[in-house]
């Protein structure tokens, strides 16, 4: 979210209300809010039920979108991380900050700019990037899932050189375009989050990281949570935004596409536009460096983080390793970069 997953109009940033989000790139988008999905998650799950798959293995959670602007959703966030914990998996959080980056911008007179789903981050935007992150969002975080014991312990991407970056190139219509320091994750060096893991905290990262060239770059929290999961062998990232999923075909059907194999994802992202694209190269980067499964669900929901984890049956869009074609609705319409797994310096 920090490289701009709250791009207004585009598929991966937050609606205003209870009304449709329409992808701007055509008919593949994020679906709305509202239907399977609340109707679904009503009720938080029992903490004893967590499949046996899960325990003691990672689970990756990207944290952001509105569930970071609610306070009630802020503690139920904390309390299903908490549980998650205490129910034997080994929970990391990487989380965003869009919202409260705009507002110190606005407030700053410094311009809110979006291009091909990313954060155009000047070096003044980096300042304030990486204050907001790491000196607001990361803190309240830990706050909170320490309020339920001493488990939470911050970091960046830049401590013990976890995250490697370097300067991101993006296209919009096929050109290129100037974003400024916005990272392109290419290594990660895992062991101060696997050290935190098996000491038995719950890391919270701030999607920050150093590059080769010495600037400091700020990456979209979705590839960064992708990263991350990749480089701990995790078996689940699970991605909490504001939207439902993605569509099978917008505006002739309001379907949530509810399962993609990495193939059929891959030849589907010339597709996607604005703050679906980070989500789903996300995705695919995960599953492509040996994650067992990536979905995205609607963080709106409350705990629908636990009823993804425990009964695996919260509504959203599920990314599997495997071959496949595209689904035969829709159509391609805009180029993308091609996606570059990371290459991680640790090994799972």
């Amino acid at each position: 979210m920090s490289a701009g997953e709250h791009l207004p109009g585009a598929g991966g940033g937050p609606p205003a209300g209870p009304t449709a989000v329409r992808d701007s790139a055509g008919p593949f988008a994020a679906a709305p809010p509202g239907g399977t999905a609340q109707r679904s998650a009503r009720d938080r799950p029992a903490a004893g039920t967590l499949p046996e798959r899960y325990r003691g293995r990672t689970v990756v959670v990207k944290y952001g979108g509105h569930a970071m602007a609610d306070a009630e959703l802020r503690r139920a966030f904390a309390r299903d991380v908490v549980s998650l914990h205490r129910a034997g998996l080994r929970p990391v959080v990487v989380h965003g900050g869009g919202p409260q980056i705009n507002a110190l911008l606005a407030r700053l007179g410094l311009e809110v700019r979006f291009a091909a789903g990313l954060r155009v981050t000047t070096p003044e935007v980096m300042e304030v990037v990486r204050m907001v992150l790491a000196g607001q969002v990361q803190r309240d975080i830990v706050g909170l899932l320490n309020a339920h014991g001493p488990f939470a312990v911050g970091l960046t991407g830049e401590d013990a050189h976890t995250l490697t970056a370097v300067r991101r190139a993006a296209r919009v219509d096929g050109e290129p375009v100037d974003i400024g320091l916005v990272g392109d994750v290419v290594r990660v060096a895992p062991e101060a989050v696997c050290a935190l893991l098996d000491a038995g905290r719950i890391p919270v990262v701030s999607p920050i990281a150093r590059g080769a060239d010495g600037e400091i770059y700020n990456v979209n929290a979705d590839l960064a949570a992708a990263a991350l999961a990749g480089a701990l062998g995790a078996e689940k990232l699970v991605m909490l935004t504001d939207v439902a999923g993605l569509y099978a075909d917008w505006p002739a059907s309001t379907e949530v596409v509810a399962r993609l194999t990495a193939g059929e994802l891959e030849a589907l992202l010339p597709g996607l536009a604005g703050g679906m694209i980070p989500k789903m190269e996300g995705c695919l980067r995960a599953v492509r460096d040996g994650v067992g499964m990536a979905h995205v669900i609607d963080g709106r929901v409350p705990h629908a983080l636990l009823l993804d984890v425990f009964t695996d049956e919260a509504a959203g869009t599920t990314v599997v390793p495997g071959p496949g074609p595209a689904p035969s609705s829709g159509s391609v319409s805009s180029a993308l970069p091609p996606t570059r797994t990371p290459r991680n310096e640790a090994g799972r």
